[in-house]
């Protein structure tokens, strides 16, 4: 796929308000007392805010983030739900996707008859015509007055902290392969960049065509393509996965790209994960030509294929010594592209334009440039053990704060992180986190 033309920055951004409804510490302070009081939430139709493996839906986390926000406990969210809400969650960098259909509905016959006919049709990727089906069939979520706004690379250009060319090859790379997988230290936002990689080439932030899954030790082969799965009664239907619904989706609508973005890859089992998919991955193995029978299949349905307008991008944590690499055999099938941390000139534009003072600024990129040099230097740990810039993305409001800010970050989340490189050398990590809070 061509590069995307460059377009005019979006009306959207230049008409933002100086004062955010909602920050994301908001949100965050939401979701932890959700996840704490284990509290009931009206379920989403449509949309719904993934976090940390979870999914949430977005206007109730909005409502409580603002009740917070503002103290009261009675206060009403003022935005509706859709685009609107999407809107002010996406702009907190929190990831709104398209909710998951559920298979099986009303009785246990009619739940075996619609996993088979939709199981069926997922194999091909191709959508089953509903002519003659029932309201119960029907997996397709209502519609929803969800207007996405424009992406272009003047929007890529405010919020990336890689130059124009970084990103050209990185576009290059996933037009050439299909597949893309970013690798880097941790926190040099390899996942934003993937979301913005995706917005760019549907030159929308359109979450309708972006899946995102994350791998971990128990995901497996049943979660990603398809699996036998208990319901209510304990009958066990055939359930799709992630990648057939989202190829099913696809396949559908062949003149635009969709997108699957897998977050840390090489925390799962991949050979197990992917399966067939490590064939149907290839950029010239796509399409019905080479469809492959799926292990559940039953004997007489389609075979399976992926879209050639499917993308993957994933990302990599190179740090993570619990972590096995890649094989070769999924290895060759992607394009890589390296981020590294960044604390030169564009972090330096990004918080002087939110009023985080100069001296601040100093300090902060001149004492991770020292400790990640300190780093990359060291036998033990190495370049892949640096610490990435997106720890420091969300300054305070005010600029009187800024100070605390960044001593509270060094304390509360980097030196832990040094303890543990220096897990056996701990006057060493007490050494450097003394240098960062001189």
């Amino acid at each position: 796929m061509p590069p995307v033309p460059p377009h005019s920055a979006s009306t959207s951004s230049a008409q933002a308000s100086p004062k955010p409804l909602l920050t994301r510490e908001q949100v965050l302070r939401a979701l932890r007392q959700i996840t704490r009081e284990g509290r009931p939430l009206p379920a989403g139709t449509v949309y719904e805010l993934v976090y940390r493996g979870r999914r949430y839906p977005p206007r109730a986390v909005a409502e409580l983030a603002y009740r917070l926000a503002t103290g009261n406990p009675a206060a009403h969210w003022p935005r509706p739900a859709g685009g609107p809400t999407n809107a002010v969650l996406e702009g907190l960098d929190f990831t709104i996707s398209t909710k998951r259909p559920v298979l099986t509905s009303g009785s246990a016959h009619d739940g075996d008859e619609t996993a088979r006919q939709q199981a069926e049709a997922l194999y091909t990727g191709l959508v089953r015509e509903a002519s003659d089906s029932s309201p119960a069939d029907t997996v397709a979520e209502p519609s929803a007055a969800y207007e996405p706004t424009s992406y272009t690379r003047t929007d890529a250009a405010t919020e990336l902290f890689i130059t124009e060319g970084e990103l050209e090859a990185a576009l290059a790379g996933l037009a050439r392969r299909r597949n893309l997988l970013l690798q880097g230290p941790p926190g040099t936002g390899k996942t934003f960049l993937a979301r913005r990689l995706a917005w760019l080439l549907l030159e929308a932030k359109d979450e309708s065509h972006i899946e995102l899954v994350q791998f971990h030790p128990s995901y497996g082969y049943e979660d990603f393509m398809l699996g036998f799965r208990p319901d209510a009664e304990g009958r066990f239907h055939l359930v799709p996965g992630v990648l057939p619904l989202l190829c099913q989706r696809a396949a559908a609508d062949p003149d635009q790209p969709y997108f699957l973005l897998i977050d840390e890859v090489n925390r799962g089992n991949v050979s197990r994960i992917f399966g067939e998919l490590l064939l149907l991955l290839e950029a010239d193995k796509r399409g019905p030509a080479h469809a492959l029978r799926l292990p559940y299949a039953p004997p007489d349905a389609p075979r399976f294929f992926v879209p050639d307008n499917l993308h993957v991008i994933g990302t990599l944590n190179l740090a993570d010594r619990s972590l096995s690499p890649l094989d070769y055999a999924l290895r060759r099938r992607f394009a890589f592209v390296e981020l590294k941390p960044q604390f030169g000139a564009p972090l330096r534009q990004f918080l002087a334009a939110r009023q985080v003072p100069g001296t601040v600024i100093e300090q902060l990129c001149f004492r991770m440039a020292a400790l990640n040099q300190t780093i990359a230097d060291d036998p033990e740990l190495g370049p892949d053990f640096q610490i990435g810039h997106s720890y420091f993305c969300q300054p305070p409001p005010q600029p009187a704060q800024a100070a605390e800010w960044l001593r509270l970050i060094f304390e509360q989340e980097i030196g832990p992180l040094l303890a543990d490189y220096w897990r056996e050398q701990p006057a060493t990590a007490a050494t450097q986190l003394r240098k960062l809070l001189a």
